[in-house]
């Protein structure tokens, strides 16, 4: 038997807080969300082409951006873990990719804008549909990545 908390737990813990009118979220723990311990970026594009270029992905599955600008430290990391424990791939420090069914891209929509409404901020969070073509038209700048050999999108021309 897991100890491991449902994924909407800290959200429970978020709303009986705000009903007792106390302004802070729940105690974190930064080991999931630490941003010192992102992958490298080539690790983090290796993975988004991973999901990418899977050959058994769920039939009816929808690949979405979820991106955010929270200012609240807690709440940023209790969003992190959530998105993880979702399923959700880690692209960049605020940007995530998940490959789920549709119901679970509401569930994660209906849930984030709960947590959105639940204390006073001038925070944004957006859930952003994409599809395989574009995703794997992609190019990284400022580092460099070959995304077009990640990505088996390299042609070859024979004249």
């Amino acid at each position: 038997m897991s100890n491991k908390r449902p994924a909407k737990y800290w959200i429970d813990q978020l709303r009986l807080m705000q009903q007792a009118g106390l302004e802070a979220s729940p105690p974190i723990s930064p080991s999931e969300s630490d941003v010192e311990s992102l992958p490298s970026l080539q690790e983090r594009v290796d993975a988004l082409f991973q999901v990418v270029n899977r050959n058994n992905r769920p039939k009816g599955s929808m690949l979405f951006f979820i991106m955010y600008d929270i200012t609240s430290n807690k709440v940023r990391s209790n969003v992190v873990k959530y998105l993880l424990r979702k399923g959700c791939t880690r692209i960049q420090k605020s940007v995530f990719l998940a490959d789920l069914p549709p119901s679970e891209c509401e569930a994660i929509k209906q849930d984030l804008t709960e947590v959105q409404s639940l204390y006073e901020n001038h925070d944004s969070i957006m859930v952003c549909p994409v599809s395989t073509e574009i995703l794997k038209s992609m190019r990284v700048i400022g580092q460099n990545i070959r995304v077009d050999i990640i990505a088996h999108t390299k042609n070859t021309l024979f004249f």
